[in-house]
């Protein structure tokens, strides 16, 4: 097989004496859709901060493509597209400028990075509120630009954390597609939701984190081969979370 496109190892975060994420190792291959669960405050977006170099680790490696992801950051944004849970643009920046920004960051030509831009934001509803400048976008059309943004170069990797919240349902529903559709294209997918209904239905694997670590990780049907046949995901998660010991 070959290496995997995401590969966590022993990875930690500590602040003084809190730990937020403690010793957390799993993959996500080419081709994959992994889900990453848990309360808040399990370790979910720390963990993601610390896959997009944003924070150093404090023990242990994170890897996308053989790249270290704090040392080699630069090098690594080139085959990740990332959606934060709070995207933030320059206010007084067009959407249509900001793309062109994002289109020349990731090194592509003006008119391919517009077409592919004008295309994604046609499929996600975006395209009237180009004209508009970012500061006059709901948290929905940030959202919705912030993937537009991470998608344009075509990246090996997408990293989304909450990346319905704001969403209505029908761009819920667009979104879901075009993550399916990246990984029909042999792309990995890790994110981060609260939403178990679309993990159980999308997801390759589902990791659950509780208390800074990793929980449970697996297929569906190997979860439930865990907990029952009739067991939902919902039903699993709160079992994890309880024997973790954290609230529901």
């Amino acid at each position: 097989m070959s290496d995997p496109v995401v590969a966590i190892e022993e990875l930690s975060k500590r602040y003084g004496e809190f730990v937020a994420v403690d010793g957390l190792s799993l993959t996500v291959e080419a081709g994959e859709i992994v889900a990453l669960l848990g309360p808040n405050g399990a370790g979910k977006t720390t963990t993601l901060r610390m896959l997009m170099g944003v924070l150093a680790p404090s023990a242990g490696s994170a890897r996308i493509g053989g790249l270290d992801c704090f040392r080699d950051r630069a090098r690594v944004m080139h085959q990740v597209g990332y959606v934060p849970d709070e995207p933030i643009f320059f206010d007084y920046l067009r959407g249509a400028e900001i793309l062109d920004f994002v289109g020349d960051i990731r090194g592509l030509p003006t008119d391919e990075a517009r077409a592919r831009g004008a295309e994604l934001c046609r499929q996600l509803e975006l395209a009237d509120a180009l004209g508009e400048y970012a500061v006059n976008y709901s948290k929905g059309m940030k959202k919705k630009l912030a993937l537009v943004c991470a998608l344009l170069h075509r990246p090996r990797l997408l990293v989304l954390d909450e990346p319905q919240s704001g969403l209505d349902p029908f761009s819920m529903r667009r979104l879901n597609e075009l993550v399916i559709e990246a990984a029909a294209a042999g792309n990995a997918v890790f994110y981060s939701t609260h939403i178990l209904e679309h993990a159980e239905r999308m997801c390759h694997r589902i990791a659950i984190m509780a208390r800074g670590r990793l929980a449970a990780v697996g297929t569906l049907a190997e979860l439930k081969a865990r907990a029952s046949e009739n067991a939902t995901l919902e039903d699993i998660f709160f079992a994890v979370a309880d024997r973790a010991g954290d609230p529901g």
